[in-house]
């Protein structure tokens, strides 16, 4: 029997015949394309997610990111907790989905971390928001990788070069929309070794105080995505390493390190 849905809780973007389509995703199966699906319709099965390329599943304009956001993760790093959201950048060009390869820029640095995090996908253009309404510009969430050229962090003393070579940025693999973010499960693992594990419940500034604090500064537009922080456990990466994020409720985001040329 087919399925009805009132509500596309988990969708994707990828390519399907050379163009780009957001589907709605049942396990392993994208079940239809959310642009075809009036609420309440059948669901009819287009394809399995590994018969398509999945992309990012949002379209950001900013990526906006939160260093030092659990206090486990500041005391590894010697750094003082931030007495408020310490804000910093990630280029456009660093954007690469679940599955692509994180370019390790060799020819630049030999010490390339991974920091798990969860991302949250703006929804609607706020501005000046309240802490207690901030949710309500949210779209949904997602899994981020804040790759890191860890001594190149350190050397720069600021974190621009250092987070910012291409494909330092996989985010994915779905878009979650109908989920709590106060207390989710979060492990990092490199060839299946687990590096780190935590819960979103730690974070020192959840979620509406983010929000209200980064639109306080810059306009978030539809589709902006705010990498809440990593836990402890960043560790090195190297050429040939596959590293995974898993978020409970939203599934794996997975990428092979390779050496850039």
């Amino acid at each position: 029997m087919e399925q009805a849905f009132t509500f596309p809780e988990r969708t994707a973007r990828f390519l399907w015949h050379n163009e780009i389509e957001t589907g709605i995703v049942d396990g392993d199966t994208i079940i239809g394309l959310v642009g075809d699906m009036p609420l309440g319709t059948p669901a009819r099965p287009l394809a399995r997610l590994d018969q398509v390329k999945l992309l990012p599943p949002c379209e950001p304009r900013t990526i906006i990111c939160i260093g030092r956001n659990y206090r486990e993760h500041a005391a590894e790093q010697n750094a003082e907790v931030p007495k408020e959201p310490l804000l910093f950048l990630k280029p456009i060009t660093s954007l690469i989905a679940d599955g692509d390869p994180i370019i390790y820029p060799s020819w630049v640095s030999s010490h390339v971390d991974h920091e798990g995090e969860l991302a949250v996908v703006i929804g609607r253009t706020c501005r000046r928001v309240r802490e207690a309404d901030a949710l309500e510009y949210v779209l949904g969430y997602t899994i981020a990788n804040d790759v890191t050229a860890r001594d190149l962090q350190h050397k720069d003393g600021q974190w621009t070069r250092g987070k910012g070579f291409d494909t330092f940025c996989p985010l994915g693999p779905v878009l979650v929309e109908d989920i709590d973010p106060s207390d989710l499960a979060i492990e990092t693992r490199v060839n299946g070794v687990v590096k780190q594990h935590a819960r979103t419940s730690d974070l020192i500034f959840p979620i509406p105080r983010l929000i209200s604090h980064i639109s306080d500064v810059m306009t978030l537009h539809p589709g902006d995505v705010i990498l809440t922080g990593t836990p402890a456990g960043i560790s090195p990466m190297q050429p040939g390493d596959v590293v995974e994020v898993e978020i409970e409720g939203i599934g794996v985001l997975r990428n092979p390190i390779v050496a850039g040329e």
